[in-house]
């Protein structure tokens, strides 16, 4: 199967799949949306068998494939949302295939490559949308969630810091190594892990800043050069989110009234983009990250401070077990498990593979001793 073979395929089973789903929606500005996608996908599969018909004038539109029916089939039982999420990866493997061949052959990018991904992820996040009516997703329970990415970056980075750490002090006191040396290297490992923590999250943060800034710069552009392209989207986009057409036309054309309206709207519909997360600072994140991997990081050393032998390390275990099991309360607050199963989980899981790391000290000690 040649590239647009392969092409037109995608094109006919994505179209199959938004009618279908389109189908099955009580909402119908949702309907109406992904009915509009479908035909849209149809259209493209229609231009490509034009193409191929100019080397193989026999060739005919194929139907939807085998694959794209049983990804329908399984959504009567598992739901449908792993369909849309099929769809959003097609749509975004589109994009990227287009730029990427726009840009080889030297042609302007328009700004509106993307457009239908933007409008599929639009989908995806309406709670109105039909997607999870599968047999075994009516018996799927609530979930608590509890708390938010702060509290979970605390207390992932915290046990980062102590499960490395006491992995590392014990691989050392395995290999009899003297007290002093196990101290410097427990030091040496919280400040090379939390080094290292800072920054990762330094880049994540700068990086994920700077794509903001430059969405925003490409929106901006497209402003510029197609508003009313841009209009048209933004309402579609509304439409996608459960709004009728009139209303969405209406509200998208008093947005455009003004460019910092315009801007600011398509910063949130198209981009997703929360004003607080471009206010964000990189060097804060980085700070915070040390400081959490530090704290866990440093339970399982600070015995050998002022105590030495067996004695340290018997400390470092006993400080390490009560710190894993609070970690792992804390998980709870995520997963909403037993405060009991959740802590002597999370402990098992750390002294094994502080055993693990002991025992292959102490093989290295032997060795080495021999």
């Amino acid at each position: 199967m040649n590239n647009l073979t392969k092409q037109l395929q995608i094109e006919v089973d994505t179209s199959f799949l938004y009618d279908s789903i389109a189908k099955i929606q009580t909402d119908e500005s949702m309907k109406r949306v992904l009915t509009s996608l479908s035909e849209i996908e149809k259209r493209h599969a229609e231009g490509i068998l034009k193409k191929i018909r100019t080397t193989d004038p026999e060739m005919q539109m194929p139907g939807p494939s085998r694959r794209a029916r049983m990804q329908l089939f399984l959504g009567k039982f598992f739901g449908y949302d792993s369909i849309i999420s099929g769809l959003s990866n097609v749509e975004k493997n589109v994009a990227r295939s287009t730029v990427m061949n726009k840009k080889k052959e030297g042609k302007e990018l328009s700004g509106l490559e993307h457009n239908h991904l933007k409008i599929i992820e639009a989908i995806k996040s309406n709670q109105k949308m039909n997607v999870s009516s599968g047999l075994l997703s009516r018996f799927e329970g609530r979930h608590s969630t509890v708390g938010g990415n702060a509290l979970r970056a605390a207390v992932l980075g915290a046990n980062d810091g102590l499960v490395s750490n006491l992995s590392l002090v014990m691989g050392i006191a395995g290999a009899a190594a003297s007290d002093q040396t196990i101290m410097l290297t427990g030091i040496a490992g919280l400040l090379a892990g939390a080094i290292s923590m800072a920054l990762g999250e330094w880049l994540s943060v700068q990086s994920s800043t700077e794509l903001n800034l430059n969405q925003i710069a490409l929106e901006t552009e497209e402003l510029e050069n197609s508003p009313e392209e841009e209009q048209k989207e933004l309402a579609l986009l509304y439409q996608a989110k459960g709004m009728d057409i009139k209303t969405s036309e209406d509200l998208a054309a008093k947005t455009f009234e003004s460019k910092e309206k315009a801007i600011e709207a398509l910063i949130v519909e198209e981009l997703g983009l929360d004003k607080e997360e471009l206010s964000g600072s990189a060097w804060e994140a980085a700070i915070a990250s040390f400081i959490l991997f530090a704290f866990g990081a440093i339970i399982p050393v600070f015995p050998y401070f002022f105590l030495e032998g067996y004695s340290a390390m018997m400390l470092s275990i006993g400080a390490a077990i009560i710190g894993l099991f609070v970690i792992g309360a804390s998980i709870t607050l995520f997963t909403g498990r037993s405060i009991i199963f959740s802590g002597f989980r999370q402990v098992l899981f750390g002294l094994a593979a502080a055993a693990v790391t002991y025992g292959i000290g102490a093989l290295i000690g032997v060795s080495m001793a021999g």
